[in-house]
């Protein structure tokens, strides 16, 4: 039995576990047991729509995501096993930290299992209040400085999925992508990031309404990570859900500061890493 928390790490939209490579070498170092998966329909588990391959740009304006079968639960319970797993490896407690669509995740895992969290943190995540879908949050006012949508090159409802073109050359694009997610990156570790992404994130996970209770999910120690330059999800849509949050579930979300844009295990990992170890201890 290991005498310090586990950490269990849910990448965002697009992205894969492999992105939380630096965080998890710093926290290993200090002894803290951890993992980091690619959920179902993401990163090895995400399969490609022939038409980006082939740039066939009308065609992937419709064709049907091979990825729009995954649901929520599916990944849920993929989290629930990894963090089980964990807790085995650690002193049978697992810090969960969700990133951006992640959140969507991690609250779940944390209303099913919360006797095994230590916490919960949520970095410039989708941390929503009982009965709201990841949607309503994407469409409110304090989200409409967010560059995402603009990424967006099929609509959602016909190929059910949110579909970035991963391979564009086309420069203002490209520059709106990094905008989006790695504003603060040199280009060396920009490019290293895009070539990561997958084109297709299930649309079901969006509209999914938060299941979340005060009497579970509120009984864990919640935190949030808030990144100050961020434009996917924008400061003031941050600042919303906590609030809503808070209201709904009683309690006081644990706020934390970077000033980063919207990868931070990118561009500040040890500044991440020093938050989480305080998270972890505390």
């Amino acid at each position: 039995m290991h005498d310090k928390p586990g950490f269990v790490f849910v990448h965002g939209a697009w992205h894969n576990g492999a992105c939380w490579d630096k965080v998890i070498g710093l926290l290993e170092a200090d002894g803290f047991p951890c993992a980091a998966i690619d959920l179902p329909g993401a990163g090895a588990n995400a399969a490609v729509p022939a038409a980006l391959q082939a740039r066939d740009m009308a065609a992937l304006a419709t064709e049907p995501s091979p990825n729009a079968g995954v649901g929520q639960e599916e990944r849920t319970n993929a989290v629930i096993a990894c963090v089980e797993e964990v807790a085995e490896r650690s002193n049978g407690k697992v810090v969960l930290v969700g990133h951006s669509m992640g959140g969507v995740t991690i609250s779940p895992v944390a209303e099913a299992i919360p006797d095994k969290l230590e916490a919960v943190v949520f970095l410039t995540a989708f941390m929503l209040p009982p009965g709201m879908p990841a949607i309503a949050m994407i469409q409110d006012p304090a989200m409409a400085d967010a560059v995402v949508p603009s990424l967006f090159v099929a609509d959602p409802q016909v190929v059910g999925a949110l579909r970035i073109d991963t391979l564009s050359e086309d420069p203002d694009y490209r520059a709106r992508l990094r905008e989006a997610f790695y504003a603060d990156l040199d280009e060396e570790t920009l490019l290293k990031a895009v070539a990561q992404l997958h084109s297709d994130e299930p649309a079901q996970v969006a509209v999914n309404p938060s299941t979340v209770t005060p009497q579970r999910f509120g009984s864990v120690p919640r935190h949030y990570v808030r990144c100050h330059q961020d434009c996917a999800i924008t400061p003031a849509g941050q600042e919303k859900m906590i609030g809503l949050t808070d209201a709904a579930l009683g309690g006081e979300t644990s706020v934390h500061e970077l000033h980063a844009s919207h990868s931070p295990f990118y561009s500040q990992p040890e500044e991440l890493a020093a938050i989480l170890q305080k998270i972890a201890v505390a």
